[in-house]
């Protein structure tokens, strides 16, 4: 199979997964404020994978937080904690355990400022952080570590041969 195509399809598969999931975390009243836990963060594992997990979930973040209709800082900045969570699981891929931990930290330090900034959340920066990590150790952490067990015993089949 044609790698440019293999990477293509991963990339689009993974980002519509992320914007189903953050659809559905959604629905569920658990995708945004100041205790979030999008299904969605459970694939920032993907880059374990595949290199191509990592714009999936950039543009899977940037066309979720579109279509739910978040602030332009949200959009702008929540994209990048994802982004700086990517490149963080894929450079600790060879730590599997430590894959969840950028998503994590991505997201607990840039996502409280972004409640701030944009929302106007009158909760202090510390505690939004706390409840923002939380989230992110629930659904990254915890569902994450899950999901990559999971799918590593099925990697080949799933991913393809990865160099």
């Amino acid at each position: 199979m044609n790698k440019k195509v293999l990477f293509i399809t991963q990339s689009a598969v993974i980002a519509a997964l992320y914007v189903v999931l953050t659809f559905v975390s959604s629905a569920m009243g658990l995708a945004s404020g100041a205790i979030q836990v999008r299904l969605s963060e459970l694939l920032t594992v993907l880059p374990y994978f595949t290199p191509a997990a990592i714009p999936g979930l950039t543009i899977g973040c940037l066309l979720a937080n579109l279509l739910t209709g978040c602030a332009g800082l949200d959009i702008c900045f929540g994209t990048i904690a994802t982004l700086i969570g990517a490149i963080g699981a894929y450079l600790l891929r060879k730590y599997k355990w430590l894959v969840p931990i950028p998503a994590i930290l991505s997201n607990a330090l840039i996502v409280p400022w972004v409640l701030q900034t944009a929302y106007g959340v009158p909760d202090s920066y510390i505690y939004l952080m706390a409840t923002v990590g939380i989230g992110e150790i629930i659904s990254a952490g915890v569902l994450g570590t899950l999901t990559l067990n999971l799918l590593n015993r099925h990697r080949s089949t799933i991913f393809g041969a990865q160099e």
